[in-house]
């Protein structure tokens, strides 16, 4: 099964990587509308949002949003030793990140002593993946971080996935540890899940 989800993986990432930069763009637009818009975000103070790298939906202009709307927006830190995330929050994505773990735009190191959020302090998870399915299923990057971080440290949230629609399939067999998210939006529809 775990050599099936890293075939699956492969061939759904490098469609998202084929994607045209405008393509990506105009889809991520789109997606970051449609996320704005739930009325569900005005119940929610805090959110953790994932910081957009290579050809995932970009969030800078949704991290931007948030902040203006006066919402407290924190972005994970990647811990490798520890195989955890920790939630930092920001208050300008141009001067707060910098690349870290694997270039991926983090917060500097100099947030990280008094900026700090208590996980269970988040109402809302906006996850990155690789792979999803209509059920809520997701395959990450094979790193385990945002399942460990939604099932130990911020149960309590909501979480919402941002994927191209060409990263939706059928069926994900999902492992034991492996996360589902309560709704999916991608830049044709939003799927609500009932996490299982």
């Amino acid at each position: 099964m775990m050599n099936e989800n890293n075939k699956l993986r492969k061939q759904v990432l490098a469609r998202r990587d084929a994607l045209a930069p405008a393509l990506q763009h105009d889809k991520s637009l789109r997606i970051g509308r449609t996320l704005l818009d739930l009325p569900l975000l005005n119940n929610c103070a805090t959110l953790l949002v994932y910081v957009a790298f290579r050809s995932e939906v970009q969030t800078l202009p949704i991290i931007t949003t948030l902040l203006e709307s006066g919402k407290t927006v924190a972005v994970p830190l990647t811990l490798v030793r520890e195989k955890r995330l920790r939630s930092i929050i920001i208050k300008d994505p141009v001067k707060d990140l910098s690349p870290g773990y694997c270039g991926i735009p983090e917060p500097k190191t100099s947030l990280i002593h008094h900026k700090t959020i208590d996980p269970t302090a988040i109402d809302l998870v906006i996850a990155p993946g690789s792979v999803f399915d209509r059920q809520g299923g997701r395959l990450g990057y094979g790193g385990g971080y945002y399942d460990r971080f939604l099932s130990t440290e911020a149960p309590q949230a909501a979480r919402i996935a941002l994927a191209y629609e060409l990263q939706i399939v059928d069926k994900i067999r999902l492992e034991p540890h492996d996360q589902t998210m309560d709704m999916i939006i991608t830049e044709n529809s939003v799927y609500t899940c009932r996490r299982t």
